[in-house]
């Protein structure tokens, strides 16, 4: 067994709590989904954000969607010019017997002009 990990990222309309919070939750359930992850098997996860969301952390959706267990950890975004804002972004850490090239990473709401070769 080894530990792999999974991208994702999303857009968020606006600055507020709950499109914070929802916006991650459809990422995190989009993640489970497509990799078919078990909390068991979930190491960790880190979420970060960009400079202009700062509403709630979004790891709060991890926990809504039953992550009671799984250590989690919030930080911001590296402020780069002309980046793309109101941006959430996942790194979920698993352990599993799939391998690198079975990983779905999921980039959602306009977040596909990140990583354009995971679009499907």
């Amino acid at each position: 067994m080894q530990c792999r990990g999974i991208r994702g990222a999303t857009l968020v309309p606006a600055n507020t709590k709950q499109d914070i919070v929802a916006a991650t939750k459809e990422l995190l359930l989009g993640m489970i989904q497509s990799n078919g992850i078990e909390e068991g098997a979930v190491a960790c996860a880190f979420f970060t954000t960009t400079t202009d969301l700062t509403a709630e952390f979004p790891a709060l959706a991890a926990r809504q969607i039953g992550w009671t267990d799984v250590p989690l950890l919030c930080a911001q975004e590296v402020n780069v010019p002309n980046s793309l804002q109101s941006c959430v972004r996942v790194l979920v850490l698993l352990n599993t017997e799939k391998t690198l090239e079975d990983m779905v990473h999921v980039y959602i709401r306009g977040a596909e002009v990140l990583r354009p070769e995971y679009e499907k």
